[in-house]
């Protein structure tokens, strides 16, 4: 399952690393793609529930609009 967020307040690269750390945690098997200058996170192959996948980001600091 394909799932896309916008997510605003990422400003470098340890945003990314902080963000993909926190949705692998959630769930090992997923793959992240993150596109800091479109403010764009993709996660692909995740079993997890979308709002679990956005509070993940949440917790990290981030606000997640869709």
């Amino acid at each position: 399952m394909n799932q896309s967020f916008t997510v605003t307040g990422m400003t470098c690269g340890h945003c990314e690393a902080s963000i993909k750390r926190a949705l692998l945690q959630l769930d090992p098997q997923a793959q992240v793609q993150i596109d800091r200058s479109q403010n764009r996170v993709e996660v692909s192959g995740s079993s997890q529930p979308r709002e679990a996948l956005a509070a993940a980001i949440r917790e990290e600091g981030y606000a997640v609009a869709a």
